[in-house]
């Protein structure tokens, strides 16, 4: 399976359904990936994107923090799977050489990657499906050629919208 190298391009919300999304972007081509999100995890990430610091860590600050005590790197986060229109990641580690694959949530693994300056990859066969699903977002009002429609009419100013 081929990996594909995204980048955030921003974080925003979902004007139908009020959900965050966090909004993926092929580092190579104009390719967007919309991924909705938790809120709390789209706050980390939104966090971290505008470098504010927290008196006390958060979560994937602490997660970062047990990685670097137990001398482990985050080397990749992967969007590996989408099955009924939920999203799938794993987080490669490099433990003392080894290669671990830790299961998570996309937008843990994001924030994640966001904390320790790790690239972001999408599998073909995500981007694939992503492509080709009837129902990408939470709402069954939005179809798929909808939402690319309405993602690529966006605004760079609409990518700064989403409000912590």
């Amino acid at each position: 399976m081929k990996e594909i190298e995204f980048k955030i391009k921003g974080l925003m919300m979902d004007p139908l359904t009020n959900s965050p999304i966090v909004v993926l972007q092929d580092t190579n081509s104009d390719t967007l990936l919309p991924i909705w999100v938790g809120i709390f995890e789209a706050n980390a990430i939104a966090l971290q994107i505008e470098k504010v610091d927290t008196p006390r860590p958060m979560t994937h600050d602490l997660m970062k923090g047990l990685l670097n005590h137990l001398n482990a790197q985050v080397t990749k986060i992967v969007v590996t799977e989408l099955k009924d229109n939920t999203f799938y990641a794993l987080i490669f580690l490099n433990v003392g050489g080894k290669t671990i694959t830790v299961d998570s949530r996309p937008s843990d693994a994001i924030a994640l990657a966001l904390r320790t300056d790790s690239p972001i990859y999408v599998t073909d066969d995500v981007l694939a499906k992503s492509s080709s699903t009837t129902s990408l977002a939470p709402s069954d009002r939005s179809s798929p050629e909808d939402i690319k429609q309405w993602l690529e009419n966006l605004n760079p100013e609409d990518l700064g919208k989403y409000k912590m």
